[in-house]
């Protein structure tokens, strides 16, 4: 499978463990490129970003894709480093972090406002009191897209209401559809099992994801036996928000404990 990848090499590099990107639903390595991959690659490491299949510039189709599919599009990426790389993942991206982990050695990982290791039901029942006719057409349609095919949708689901409006339909004109076969993986079929992952995690939410709430976040935290960590005035989309450079400065500085 020819999965797309962008990378940033340090000037200098510093640290010899590289690190991996992986995106959640309707992004591509690109959502990582704005900002992160730069700030890291500053910080000598050498940081890469993938798009799963069928996303931005990677072969395949997304539509009929399982969690499976996804994780081994991660496996054949994080293979053609020399040493295992710290995987960094967002959202849906977190929990496909969390299905790698389980049976693959990392030295660290981060899940950024990551998909709970349980499911995605409360964020199903959320969707369908406050969104009843966006969970008709996903189902009528079998696709995800529904879920941010407009701007206004796009940016409930992902972004800040403070974002400029410019910026907001730069990102949401790079969304892509997503696999509803792998929703129904999230609903519960592939779930994520704490107990065989033994990586050292650093868990972030945000205090205004309307996709995946700080209450999930913090469940998340807890089945690792750990306290989450949320940032206040943020939503979904964190590495691409006002702030994102308070979470990347929080990442680092947790890698630097972890003497990575």
């Amino acid at each position: 499978m020819n999965i797309e990848t962008i990378t940033r090499k340090p000037a200098i590099q510093t640290h010899k463990t590289p690190l991996l990107f992986v995106h959640g639903m309707w992004h591509g390595a690109w959502c990582w490129d704005e900002f992160f991959l730069p700030f890291f690659a500053e910080q000598g490491y050498q940081a890469t970003a993938l798009s799963l299949r069928g996303h931005a510039g990677s072969a395949g189709k997304i539509r009929g894709n399982s969690i499976a599919n996804y994780v081994s599009d991660v496996e054949q990426v994080a293979k053609t480093f020399d040493t295992p790389p710290v995987l960094i993942g967002h959202s849906m991206g977190g929990f496909l972090t969390q299905k790698y982990l389980q049976t693959h050695t990392a030295p660290a990982a981060v899940l950024l406002a990551s998909n709970p290791h349980f499911g995605l039901w409360p964020t199903f029942f959320r969707m369908a009191m406050k969104r009843p006719k966006t969970l008709v057409k996903v189902t009528a349609q079998l696709r995800l897209y529904p879920v941010v095919e407009t701007p206004e949708a796009a940016r409930m689901t992902l972004f800040s209401n403070d974002m400029p409006k410019k910026q907001m339909l730069k990102y949401y004109k790079k969304l892509d559809d997503e696999s509803f076969r792998m929703f129904i993986d999230l609903l519960g079929l592939n779930r994520a099992n704490p107990k065989k992952i033994k990586t050292p995690l650093l868990i972030l939410g945000a205090e205004n994801d309307n996709a995946i709430s700080p209450d999930q976040v913090h469940a998340t935290a807890r089945a690792y036996g750990m306290q989450a960590e949320i940032f206040p005035n943020m939503a979904h989309d964190m590495m691409l928000e006002k702030d994102w450079k308070l979470v990347a400065e929080r990442i680092l500085s947790w890698l630097k404990e972890k003497g990575i």
